[in-house]
């Protein structure tokens, strides 16, 4: 574990972060006292699942279950 002063972590912020390892830590201190700390570990990206059913419930609404409305893409379909 590695202290250093909120002036110091301000000022070379950019290298600590590049700096970091997975499972280094960084404590950041102002007047003596530890007020932030960084922590090294890999972050993965997000898994790519789909999220589960139900999640959009309310966003969507069917006025009707006719084909009145697609008489203006005719041109488009087959």
């Amino acid at each position: 574990m590695t202290s250093v002063s909120f002036q110091e972590a301000q000022a070379n912020l950019a290298v600590l972060i590049h700096n970091l390892k997975p499972g280094d830590e960084i404590v950041i201190t102002e007047n003596n006292q530890p007020v932030a700390r960084l922590v090294g570990e890999l972050l993965k990206p997000p898994s790519g699942l789909r999220p589960p059913p139900g999640l959009g419930k309310g966003f969507i609404t069917i006025n009707s279950d006719d084909d009145e409305h697609l008489r203006d893409f005719e041109e488009y379909m087959p």
